[in-house]
């Protein structure tokens, strides 16, 4: 596989404004430049808030007097993107982004409701200058109700929307999903709906406002949990590593590590009976269909358990796969990242950073006719492409150099002074 031509990416020639910080804007956004957009990061003088969640930092990125660095957690949502640092709280940040916001076809942002239309910024006030810009708010809460000022964080919205009380072990505590599940998601869901008004505007000529909210998009990946409650009006628990539909799907230990089982249909646990060595398994009308085994799974389980324990986990993987029983060994990050299959699809890629040099960084996982996403480009370094965005907008070496002075804009090459930043959902 070999990347796109930047030219005949399917998104090639879409100018996206990314006015988003932390995750679930900026994920959007990357998904949008990983399918060939123009993705300008519009940054806070402080820079995005993750550029400072660690370490770890990127080597020689800390940071320092005022500069924000470079983080790992910025390079996991930022890559294939250029930075300008405006400080939109200012008169002249604010013309600088609406003379950028002009030239887009998109506009990504998570501000709380009203703060953007505070700055003479919002939807309703850019829509006559460009009737084609689809402008994408996300939200913690959605844009108006009793929690719509409400700030929306991940852990916040994992806890709300119910995922955390399903997560972790049946007698445990609730737990939430190691990442950030509910921004990422979010960003999905914001990068299909952008793609969608896209597609729309072709007919109709002109753009729309999308709204996505952190709280809608985690009830809605819910799922069949949810539809088991609306359907059942049962109560949803936890099954710990169990699943609540289909059995046995769940972590089993075998004689060296765990093995997990995802046993999906009846022919399917007809050969793992056969491998475990009880071909009279999926005969026994407990067990003959899943039906059956999620109502026996107290039986059936333990019956499991006692087996696998005999044998190492890779002896039972093979016995397994050979048949085509899905299962697996539990990988740490580690294991992963490094695996054959992974490194057949060439998901890590060693990209150039202006001042860490070469870095193994996560590629996109898009691919266009057995081509990846758009060539891609390191995470970008604090307003590190603000001059040849600001020629780009036509401004003047004078205009400029006015700009940088008052602060409106942070040049690429001085640390920022600190100063407070409008608060963002």
């Amino acid at each position: 596989m070999i990347p796109c031509d930047p030219s005949t990416a399917p998104l090639a020639g879409i100018r996206v404004i990314e006015l988003a910080r932390v995750l679930a804007g900026p994920w959007c956004g990357q998904l949008l430049a990983d399918a060939g957009a123009e993705v300008i990061k519009v940054e806070p003088p402080t820079g995005d808030e993750t550029r400072l969640w660690g370490p770890p930092y990127l080597p020689g990125c800390e940071p320092r007097d005022g500069w924000p660095g470079d983080s790992a957690y910025f390079a996991c949502c930022n890559r294939n993107k250029r930075s300008i640092a405006v400080d939109l709280k200012s008169s002249r940040g604010q013309q600088v982004a609406r003379r950028l916001i002009a030239t887009a076809d998109v506009v990504i942002e998570n501000f709380r409701p009203g703060t953007l239309e505070a700055m003479n910024l919002g939807y309703e006030q850019l829509k006559p200058s460009n009737e084609r810009l689809v402008f994408v708010s996300i939200t913690g809460f959605g844009k108006d109700g009793p929690d719509g000022r409400l700030p929306g964080y991940d852990f916040i919205m994992q806890s709300l929307a119910g995922l955390m009380s399903i997560t972790g072990d049946v007698d445990g505590s609730p737990t939430k999903v190691g990442v950030a599940v509910s921004d990422l998601a979010t960003g999905v869901t914001a990068a299909f709906a952008a793609t969608a008004a896209l597609t729309g505007r072709v007919a109709s000529g002109r753009g729309a406002r999308v709204d996505v909210s952190l709280l809608e998009t985690q009830l809605s990946w819910l799922a069949n949990i949810a539809s088991n409650y609306l359907i059942s009006a049962e109560p949803a628990r936890r099954y710990g590593n169990a699943h609540p539909n289909v059995v046995p799907y769940e972590l089993f230990e075998t004689a060296d590590r765990t093995l997990v089982l995802a046993v999906g249909n009846d022919s399917q646990f007809a050969r793992f009976a056969e491998r475990v060595g009880h071909p009279e398994w999926a005969r026994d009308p407990r067990f003959t269909t899943n039906a059956a085994r999620v109502r026996h799974r107290e039986i059936l389980v333990p019956m499991i358990k006692r087996l696998l324990c005999a044998r190492p986990a890779f002896e039972w993987l093979d016995a397994f796969r050979s048949v085509g029983v899905p299962a697996s060994v539990v990988h740490s990050v580690e294991e992963a990242i490094e695996a054959p299959q992974v490194k057949h699809n060439q998901m890590i890629v060693e990209l150039e950073h202006p001042r860490a040099g070469p870095q193994r960084f996560m590629r996109s996982p898009l691919k266009f006719d057995d081509l990846l996403g758009a060539s891609p480009t390191s995470p970008p370094m604090f307003s590190q492409h603000a001059l040849e965005i600001l020629a780009e907008l036509k401004y003047g070496a004078e205009e400029i150099e006015q700009l940088l002075g008052c602060d409106a804009v942070v040049a690429p090459t001085a640390p920022p002074r600190q100063r407070n930043q409008a608060v963002a959902g």
